[in-house]
């Protein structure tokens, strides 16, 4: 993505190194805490799992910290280029657009939705609509789940910017009402269907960004690999050996890479209710 000078968000709580090291296990367990929180909304209070992978909470080298400096950067520009993309989207519908926060933290932080560490992943928290990244995770995109590169990151911050895009539409709200009120099984189909629907948003910012020759060689690619990375049937084979379906929460790595490519190529809004397409109205 060509990002180097653009204007930097300024909607960003910088709390790096505020949250302070935790303690280091993680192995499957810590993996799989991340993924079930990974751009889920935020609302599971991970802040007693382990952290998975990292230097223990070492200080970072100066070399290290230029690296995660530049990151932050451009998830900073990142934030600022969905801020431009959903301003002109909502002023053509005659809304406006409320843009959210990024939280920038280091192992743990405290949101509305209650406490989490890394081990969540970046989330997006629907009670004080902010989004919260460890930088961390941009390692763990490469190493963990394969899937290297810029766009692989900005997919993520697109699709925590999309459950926010979710709540200004009121879908979060709906889907907290159908806590406790539905079996487990239906609600991890509601579930699905708004994960997926964060990718489709996040699908729809990238068809804009492209239209601004934002977009290099190779983008689109890093942004599906990531996407096929997390993918419920992959990540359950890989951790337990067998895929439960009834357990999904997130989708299949098929329906994932779907829809962020339906909204990348369409960058039509009405074309993403995953939730009528999946049944569920």
């Amino acid at each position: 993505m060509r990002w180097i000078g653009r204007r930097e968000s300024t909607n960003v709580d910088d709390r790096r190194g505020i949250g302070g090291p935790v303690a280091i296990g993680g192995g499957i367990i810590g993996v799989i805490a991340l993924l079930v929180n990974f751009l889920l909304g935020g609302n599971i209070d991970t802040s007693q799992l382990p952290l998975p992978g990292n230097s223990g909470g070492a200080p970072m080298s100066q070399q290290e910290q230029a690296a995660q400096d530049k990151q932050a950067k451009f998830v900073k520009v990142v934030l600022a280029e969905t801020e431009n993309v959903w301003n002109e989207l909502f002023s053509r519908s005659g809304q406006s657009y409320v843009e959210p926060t990024l939280v920038l933290f280091t192992g743990q932080v405290q949101s509305a939705c209650g406490g989490a560490t890394a081990a969540s992943g970046p989330f997006y928290c629907p009670g004080d609509q902010k989004l919260y990244i460890d930088l961390s995770f941009y390692n763990d995109l490469s190493q963990r789940f394969g899937a290297p590169g810029d766009f692989a990151m900005a997919y993520v911050v697109a699709h925590e910017v999309g459950h926010h895009i979710q709540t200004l539409m009121g879908r979060s709200q709906k889907m907290a009402r159908l806590r406790g009120a539905v079996s487990q099984e239906q609600y991890n189909r509601h579930s699905v269907a708004m994960e997926l629907q964060a990718d489709f948003l996040a699908g729809v910012w990238a068809h804009y960004v492209q239209g601004q020759n934002l977009l290099e060689e190779g983008d689109v690619e890093e942004a599906l690999r990531a996407a096929n990375a997390i993918g419920d049937d992959r990540l359950q084979e890989q951790a337990q050996g067998r895929v439960s379906p009834e357990t999904f929460t997130h989708g299949t790595s098929e329906q994932r890479m779907y829809w962020f490519k339906r909204g990348y190529q369409t960058g039509d809004l009405s074309q993403g209710n995953t939730f009528r397409e999946l049944g569920l109205e």
